[in-house]
This record gives structure tokens, sequence and C-alpha cells, in this order.
């Protein structure tokens, strides 16, 4: 239970640069006068903002500081939950922030906004809107309960019932599950990635498993029959080739001289037998020898003749058996230069075999060295394998992870639904409800007014009549929801009183008794105030002191002096 006990302020609003110092716990009921403008009102702001960083107006932070001395705002309130005194400073010009737990100034390594939370979640348990449900009834800038939102009227349920760790643990499972859906999204790529890699490391493998035994096997047989091949054309020597083409040559060159040989002897034969048949024709032409005038003598001439045609005879026998052997020649020259053309033939085929042979030695040497790369793919495949296997490893733990990270979405979602305002927390609420609801309606009859209340689990009210006439909170007088308002806000104080983590001893209530109350309403307020426990620090501030300060134990009256508002 949060106790407050002081409260002191100075260059606030229209207070100067002396302190003005509230005692919250200084009795259990006190009536806070003065004309309008004296700074009655100016309590529950500097409360505000000692608490919460604003006041309870809506009065902002730079119009906070006193418009007269412009000197620096101080605000300090100290209270204890359990056995812990607290003391919270606040100023402007300069700002400052700071929470002293048992006189020791609590961290401030935190940004402000940070430092804030600290103060309203684990000291408070309060934020601004529940602590002004709970605390505070005016008629200025507070918003009674019936006049919130829905949603912020849940958020001061769930802040009175202690429920709102449940809103809490949504934010956090929603950040949660949105790393969770982005860790799924990167999970399913990269399980995409790694499949799509050990597809290919498979295909790689079945490329290497083509290059089998078989295939090797045929290289090897191929290789075989061309080594056969070339062997065989190896066989073949074209020097013996080129010995015989030599011989040949030669035989022709020298058939060709003998031919020529016996063509000069033909020719030679042939210059013979015209010499010899000039003379023939010389001697049977003449009887007188040209060069001597001589008688040519019969026998002579015979003699001559019959030797010359004898030597005729011979020569043109001669002539026959060179020509003869001309021909003979011409013979053999033709069959040796069919030969040799042969020959010239079979060497050029050798040359071309060589060549066929070269061709056949590099595919050799091809299949040879495809036969190691075989050997070493080999290897490699076991490689390949041994990296598929990786793959496939590194596979199952991204499939792994995606289990996990399903379960964990699975899960989420489940949590999710029970956090979600339809789930625990409704059940909560809805077993609050009742409770919630009687007390309103117990309260409405101390303040005599006999309706049903009833508000359900969206916070939506019924208000029923005594004739059953269903009517809504805007339905009602003024007066009237001011009653409503003043039940819930006791309501509101019960139920925190209840949970313990959210009761405080101090009520203010801001001119609730100088607006629409009658005076029944009045008597039936007073004796609300009366019925409550001797922890509780009422705070009434009113213009009407002459009239309410019977009902109160004790009184602080505001005044102005010189623009300044000051306790009288």
């Amino acid at each position: 239970m949060i106790i407050f006990k002081k409260l002191r302020y100075k260059n606030f609003l229209s207070t100067g640069d002396n302190f003005t110092e509230i005692q919250l716990n200084r009795s259990r009921s006190t009536l806070v006068v003065g004309q309008n403008g004296a700074g009655k009102s100016t309590m529950l702001d500097a409360l505000s903002f000692a608490l919460f960083g604003k006041a309870h107006r809506s009065i902002t932070k730079n119009q906070l500081i006193n418009s007269i001395n412009g000197k620096a705002t101080v605000v300090e309130v100290e209270f204890s939950v359990g056995v812990s005194e607290y003391k919270i400073h606040r100023g402007i010009k300069p700002n400052t922030f700071e929470i002293w737990k048992d006189n020791v100034l609590v961290n401030q390594d935190s940004h402000n906004k940070e430092y804030q939370s600290v103060l309203e979640k684990n000291i408070l348990k309060l934020n601004h809107k529940s602590f002004h449900q709970i605390v505070v009834l005016g008629s200025s800038s507070f918003v009674p309960f019936m006049q919130l939102p829905a949603q912020h009227r849940r958020d001061v349920i769930e802040d009175l019932l202690d429920i709102n760790v449940f809103s809490k643990m949504n934010g956090i499972l929603k950040e949660r599950m949105s790393v969770l859906r982005e860790k799924g999204r990167t999970n399913q790529v990269q399980l995409e990635l790694i499949r799509d890699k050990i597809k290919n490391q498979e295909r790689y493998v079945n490329t290497l498993r083509q290059l089998s035994s078989e295939q090797k096997a045929k290289k090897q047989v191929e290789i075989t029959e061309l080594g056969e091949k070339i062997d065989e054309r190896i066989a073949t020597n074209t020097a013996d080739l080129e010995h015989e083409l030599t011989q040949v040559k030669s035989q022709l060159a020298k058939i060709n001289k003998q031919r020529v040989e016996f063509e000069k002897y033909d020719h030679q034969f042939q210059v013979k037998q015209k010499e010899l048949a000039k003379e023939i024709k010389f001697y049977e032409s003449n009887d007188i020898c040209p060069t001597c005038d001589q008688d040519i003598e019969e026998s002579l001439k015979s003699a001559k003749t019959a030797h010359a045609r004898t030597k005729g005879e011979e020569l043109e026998e001669g002539r026959t058996q060179a020509s003869t052997k001309i021909n003979e020649l011409d013979d053999r020259r033709g069959s040796v230069e069919t030969h040799s053309k042969q020959l010239v033939s079979a060497i050029n085929d050798v040359h071309i075999s060589n060549a066929q042979v070269n061709e056949w030695q590099k595919r050799m040497s091809v299949l040879q060295n495809d036969l190691i790369k075989i050997d070493e793919e080999t290897a490699s495949i076991d490689e390949a394998l041994e990296a598929k296997a990786e793959l496939e490893a590194s596979k199952q733990v991204l499939h792994d992870e995606h289990i996990v990270i399903a379960d964990e979405g699975s899960y989420g979602v489940v949590i999710a639904e029970l956090l979600k305002d339809t789930g625990i927390k409704t059940k909560i609420i809805k077993q609050y409800l009742p409770v919630i609801n009687k007390l309103t309606n117990q309260y409405l009859q101390i303040l005599d007014f006999y309706v049903s209340f009833d508000l359900d689990d969206t916070f939506k009210e019924t208000i029923r009549s005594r004739h059953r006439d269903s009517f809504s909170y805007d339905s009602f007088s003024e007066g009237e929801k001011q009653r409503i308002d003043l039940a819930l806000l006791f309501t509101w104080r019960m139920i925190a009183k209840m949970k313990n983590s959210v009761a405080t001893n101090l009520l203010i209530l801001d001119e609730t008794f100088d607006s629409s109350l009658d005076a029944d309403g009045v008597d039936n307020l007073t004796k609300i105030i009366d019925s409550m426990d001797g922890d509780s620090s009422i705070f009434v501030i009113s213009h009407k002191g002459a009239i309410l300060e019977q009902y109160f134990d004790s009184k602080i009256e505001f005044i102005k002096e010189k623009n300044f508002s000051k306790v009288a």
C-alpha cells in the first residue's frame, strides 16, 4: 500500500519562492478552502507533476513555472511502500528528476522515459490514468471512468487488478513472434538454398559416376586396338622401299646410258653406211679418177664395190642388232619405270600411314589422359559425396530448427490467444465483475441512488431503474452522473485495497461538493467518508468552507498575497 506523507513545491504555478508544504497524512479528513485562484487545485497539479511529470489539469510544462519570478520550479513528494521510504524530486529550469529510496538515489543511468517507467511499474504500480481514477475526483480536467473510451476503461481496470502484466507479456510475445517470423523466413530461405545445393551436388556426383569402370574398360580396349594398328603400320619399313627405289633408279639410269650408247653405235653405223653407199655409187658412176684423171680398172671397181657392199651388210647387221638392243632396253626401262612408280606410290602410302599413326598416337594420348582423369575423378566422387553428406547434415540442422520454430510459432499462437483481451484477462475480469458491480451498487445505495448498475466484460454499462427500464450513463443528470462517478471511485479504491498492489491512503475530491451534489448528496458523501478506514487521508477542495467545515478533522486555507499563493 502506498502511504503518501508530504507534498512540497515552490515557484509552481501561482506559488512563490518559498516552499508550500502539505502533510498528506496529517489527519483522516482535511478540507481545503480558499478563494478562486488562491491555489487550492495547485496541490493536485503539483502531486501529479511530481509523480508523472505532467499536471493534473491540461497545463503545459512551461506554463507550470511561476510567470512572475520565472525562478526554478521544484516539486517533491514523499511516500512509503511497505518498509521502504521514497522521495520524488522534479524541477524545471533546470530540469531535474530524482527518485530516492531510503535516502539513496536510485540509478539514473537510464533515459528519463525509462526512469519514469521504473517509478510507475516498479514502485507506484500505477500510471497517470489509473492514479487519477482511484485518488482524484474533480471537476476540472479529470475524466471520470464512465466518460473514458472502452480501451481506457480496460487499462484502468487492468492496472487495478494488476493484470496489465499480461498486456506487457503480449507486447513481448508480439516482439518475439516478429523475431520468430523473421527467423522462420530466414530458415526457409536457407533451407531452399541448401536443397538447391544438394540437387546440384547430386547432379555433379552422377556426372562423375558416368565415368565408370565400364567406360574405363572401353577406353582401354580402344587404346589396345590403336596400339595394334600402330604396331602393324610401323612394321612396314619405309627404308627398304627407299633403298629399292634407289636401286631401281640406278638400274633405270644404267638402261638409259646403255640405250644412249646403242643409239650412238646405230648413228655411227648409219654414217658409215652412207659413206659406203657413196663409195659404191662413185665406183659405179666413174671409170676415171676425178683427182688424178687415171682410168679405174674394172677389177678394182668390182673389188671395191664388193668390199663396200660386204661392209655395208655388216653395218646393217650391226644396226639391226643395235636396234634390237635398244628395243630390249626400252622394254626394260618401261618395266623399271613402272616399278619405280609403284615404289613411289608405296612410299607415299607409307607416309600417309605414318600420318595416320601419328593421329592414332595422339588419340592414344588423349585416352590415356582420360584414364588418368577417371582415376582422379574417382577420388573426386568421394569428396563430392562427403560434401553432399555435409550439406545433408546442414539441411537436417535447418530442418530441426524449422520444426522448433514451427513449434514455437504454434505455442506463440496459443499463448497470443490467451494473452488477448478476450483471453486470460477477460477471464480474470469476469471473476471480478460481480464484485465490482456489487460494490458500485452498494455505494450508489449509500448515495440514495437506487438503480441497478452493471458493467459487462467489454466495460459497457447497463443501468436499470426500479421499474427495470434500461439507461446509459449519458441518460442521467449531472448530479446523478456524479453519484455514479463517486460510487465507481470508492469501488476502485476498494478493489485496489483488495489487491493491495495499488492501494493508497490518499483521496482528493476537487470541488466535488461545489458542483451538482445537493444537500442529500453531501450528507450521503460524508457518510461514505466516515465509513472509510482509519488509514485514509481524504482531502476535499471546496468553496463551501463554512458549510462543510463541521464534517472534517482539519482544514487548510489557501490565500493569495502579492500575487503569490500560500497556506494561511
